[in-house]
């Protein structure tokens, strides 16, 4: 698994990512979509609802709520399989071809706590 190391990018661009804890209140399936699974995510100061492409990957991706995880929240909202997402979810190891883990912080921090 020796994956190159994309191209240098700026600090000033790094900081226009705002990257924040949420804790994942549901998980909920979207019928007319294979991949999808509609998140709930509660990040202090406001709610969002994020899609991830995580059927299929996690025999049961409800054993997730409840938990924190790293989100980007200031992507543009993205309508997938006919509902929106305002987000996307930091997990670890799918583009390496492994079962893919939430970004998580070490221990429990206030939603909407930011990273970086």
């Amino acid at each position: 698994m020796s994956a190159s190391v994309k191209p240098n990018i700026t600090l000033d661009l790094l900081g226009k990512i705002d990257i924040r804890v949420g804790t994942i209140i549901s998980v909920e399936d979207i019928e007319n979509s294979n991949k999808l699974v509609k998140l709930t995510v509660d990040f202090g100061d406001f709610i969002r609802t994020i899609l991830v492409g995580m059927k299929g990957e996690r025999e049961n991706p409800k054993e997730i709520e409840g938990q924190q995880a790293l989100f980007v929240v200031n992507l543009a909202p993205k309508k997938m399989a006919g509902e929106i997402s305002e987000g996307m979810l930091f997990d670890i190891g799918y583009a390496d071809g492994i079962v893919p883990v939430l970004a998580q912080p070490e221990k429990p921090v206030p939603n909407g706590t930011r990273a970086g």
